[in-house]
């Protein structure tokens, strides 16, 4: 679970991604990498970080004893994944090191993430939607969520993705048709291929 809410774990993973989108993605590779950031940009910076503030919610282990579970350090980091973590209960310098517990953003980030694999790819990209449960899970399981934070977080992140979605596609219609109209005739939307 410790090894699900690490980022710095799973960085290269995504970044291999990213440039693998950005290579031979395509047209609709790039889109939807692009419309992905777009998304968690959005999120990070207009949505989880003022209603972290906003709200002011403590976390778990912030108001009681709870099970702490911490990977050892490790460069690259992913070799922490052959390394016994260390369980220990949370204490006074738990309280004061982590800001607030609503929105979660790890959830946040992976469900908009899923949601707009699933709008861009429909057959195949739903599948990630198991990693931003798996993700949500660890965060409660880790202490760092409370279960309806982690619940309100993923549909309030699907409502953002979607929102973000139905804006570029709109702004790309729009903008390709009075400036682009060759490109346009091409790609007439974001989301599916003209050919």
């Amino acid at each position: 679970m410790a090894a699900l809410s690490d980022v710095d774990i799973w960085k290269p993973f995504f970044v291999g991604i990213a440039l693998y989108l950005l290579i031979f993605g395509g047209f609709k590779g790039r889109a939807f990498l692009l419309t992905v950031l777009i998304a968690l940009a959005i999120s990070d910076y207009c949505l989880v970080a003022p209603l972290k503030s906003a709200i002011d919610r403590r976390r778990p282990k912030q108001v009681q004893k709870v099970r702490m579970v911490q990977l050892q350090k490790a460069h690259p980091k992913v070799l922490t994944l052959f390394q016994a973590p260390t369980v220990r209960f949370s204490d006074e310098l738990d309280r004061k090191k982590s800001g607030p517990s609503f929105p979660s953003g790890h959830t946040a980030n992976n469900t908009i993430i899923a949601m707009i694999c699933t709008l861009f790819f429909p057959r195949r990209g739903w599948l990630y939607f198991i990693v931003a449960a798996a993700v949500g899970y660890s965060r409660i399981y880790l202490g760092a969520h409370w279960p309806s934070d982690v619940v309100a977080t993923f549909f309030m992140a699907i409502g953002e993705a979607m929102l973000v979605v139905a804006l570029l596609e709109g702004v790309w219609r729009w903008a390709c048709r009075h400036f682009a109209k060759d490109f346009f005739a091409q790609h007439p939307s974001l989301l599916h291929d003209s050919n």
